[in-house]
């Protein structure tokens, strides 16, 4: 059971042994993890490799089946959904969160006159005003407020409107807002760069490099993972004892997780070293097995021959064959010992990385001339008057600040949404499919299989089988759907849509929720695609590597 320690004054966060299973699937296996003042941990690793449920069981969310943790017990964690009814308004919110320190403040006023008054213990309780104001940084929380929501963008949000009443990336930055301005010891966040703007995550990167305690975070953004960690810790499968492969006290243990100093890039150059060291390994092992058995098989056939004595041979020669029987005798031994050693201790064969199938060619011939013409179209409230041809074959990055209309213009692209004014023609027969920021399947309680057949149809689900992709594993194409996390979610979506490659694909924030590996690998296949490409993203590794024509909204 997680136990979370009252204290002012831990400055390290501890998980101990930690294990967590959901039905028949464990996900977090005595997990042990050191994040010490100053330390900012990133959790990387594939859909469903347990950060989220990390983060909840360290925030005292979600139990433990084994192990604990000690917190300090100002720990913070940033929600994905805001606990306030839907009419609360955004300026309530943001006063709750700076509520601790003004009643800090009011304490040490309070604690001050009774001092001043000569009152019995009010120098201890001066004392505890003034420590619970220093933990909150009470002095400073008018000047911290302004530029809080200055650089998170909050500040152009009026404090009257309602939670309800803001989108998905509003409500994200309000919450990261509250967060910060709450000034907790430690900080817990899952994908927090998700919904903010360059400039929002920029200043996010300063506030946390200068955090003053333990930062524990899950992530799939590669470039804040290199500006913000001190160190990244992989939850997915690891080949031996954890200790055995990383050095350093904080490096943490547990079935499944790897570690590494330092931000994405010094992870990945460690993962490949690494892996090509438990492939080496495992080989050589196979090797020396095979050697083995067979030595134990022969010796031993040989051994019961030297063992069966002709009476017509000499004296001399019975001596010398005894002795020669008694040391391929030992020599058995030993190499059986060595075998039933190596047969417990081996190092297990590395997992095969579920890697991306790649995209083929669209089925049919591409349409003549543009695929899709906007011609000044507009959606009230939503997206400015926008002119763009997409021509066959056209990879286009779509810009721009939360709000600025990227996830419009997709649905206009897909003619799921009509304009408001201006027009939007498609060319005849156009086949395009768009992944959506947000997922949902109407039958939740239905197989990944089977709702993979019925968005594709049987004819395509035999032709292109599910496990061909490599966006979905084998696992978990029998559990239901409404199972599955986010990401995992959002990967079979992506596999419906290439399924029967499309004229365009439309793609917005695709490397939201994705593995690491599987965001650079569908990159990669991205600019080789025949087909047209248009994708919305602020993810600046993706976009600072993206070699095509970039149309900025705003």
């Amino acid at each position: 059971m997680a136990q979370h320690t009252l204290s002012r004054s831990t400055a390290q966060l501890r998980v101990d042994g930690v294990s967590r299973t959901f039905g028949d699937r464990r996900v977090l296996t005595d997990v042990s993890l050191t994040v010490g003042p100053d330390a900012r941990v990133g959790l990387i690793g594939e859909n469903g490799a347990g950060k989220s449920t990390l983060l909840r069981i360290v925030a005292g969310a979600d139990e433990p089946d084994a192990g604990a943790v000690q917190a300090p017990a100002r720990t913070g964690m940033l929600l994905q959904e805001l606990p306030y009814p839907a009419d609360e308004t955004v300026g309530r919110v943001l006063d709750d969160a700076l509520a601790e320190a003004s009643r800090a403040v009011t304490a040490v006023e309070a604690a001050s006159a009774a001092v001043a008054r000569s009152e019995p213990g009010a120098a201890e309780r001066l004392a505890d005003a003034l420590e619970a104001a220093d933990a909150t940084e009470a002095w400073s929380a008018g000047a911290r407020r302004g530029e809080v929501l200055a650089g998170l963008g909050v500040d152009a949000i009026d404090p009257d409107r309602t939670i309800g009443s803001l989108s998905g990336g509003q409500r994200s930055r309000v919450a990261m807002a509250a967060l910060l301005l709450a000034r907790p010891t430690a900080v817990l966040l899952d994908e927090p760069t998700n919904h903010l703007d360059d400039e929002a995550v920029a200043f996010l990167e300063r506030t946390l490099a200068a955090w003053p305690g333990p930062v524990l975070f899950a992530s799939h953004d590669r470039a804040f993972l290199d500006a913000v960690a001190t160190r990244v810790v992989d939850l997915d499968p690891a080949p031996m004892p954890y200790a055995d492969v990383v050095q350093g006290d904080d490096a943490g243990s547990g079935y499944g997780l790897r570690s590494s100093r330092g931000g994405y890039t010094a992870y990945l150059e460690q993962r490949r070293a690494e892996r090509d060291r438990w492939q080496r390994r495992f080989e050589a092992e196979q090797e020396e097995l095979k050697a083995l058995r067979h030595a134990v098989a022969v010796t031993a056939r040989q051994t019961n021959k030297k063992d069966t004595y002709d009476g017509q041979r000499a004296g001399l020669t019975k001596f010398y064959s005894d002795r020669d029987a008694k040391v391929t005798s030992r020599l058995v031994r030993n190499a059986r010992g060595r075998l039933e050693a190596l047969d417990r201790e081996q190092v297990r064969k590395p997992p095969a990385e579920l890697r991306f199938g790649g995209l083929a060619a669209p089925s049919g011939p591409a349409p003549e001339g543009a695929l899709a013409l906007l011609t000044r179209a507009a959606v009230a409230g939503r997206l400015a008057p926008t002119t763009l041809a997409v021509d066959p074959g056209a990879k286009l990055l779509v810009t721009g600040a939360n709000g600025a209309g990227k996830s419009t213009l997709l649905a206009l692209l897909d003619g799921r949404l009509a304009p408001t004014s201006g027009t939007v023609q498609r060319a005849p027969r156009l086949r395009s499919a768009l992944l959506a920021q947000d997922v949902v399947f109407a039958e939740p309680e239905r197989s990944v299989r089977a709702t993979y057949r019925a968005a594709v149809g049987e004819g395509r689900a035999e032709a292109v089988p599910l496990s061909a992709l490599g966006l979905v594993a084998g696992r978990d194409v029998d559990r239901p759907v409404g199972a599955l996390s986010v990401g995992q979610q959002r990967r079979l979506a992506l596999a419906i849509a290439i399924a029967d490659p499309p004229d365009l694909l439309l793609l917005d924030e695709p490397t939201n929720h994705l593995s690491l590996a599987l965001a650079e690998e569908l990159e990669e296949a991205l600019g080789s695609y025949p087909g047209a490409v248009v994708l919305a993203s602020h993810d600046r590794w993706l976009r600072r590597r993206w070699p095509a024509p970039v149309l900025a909204l705003g």
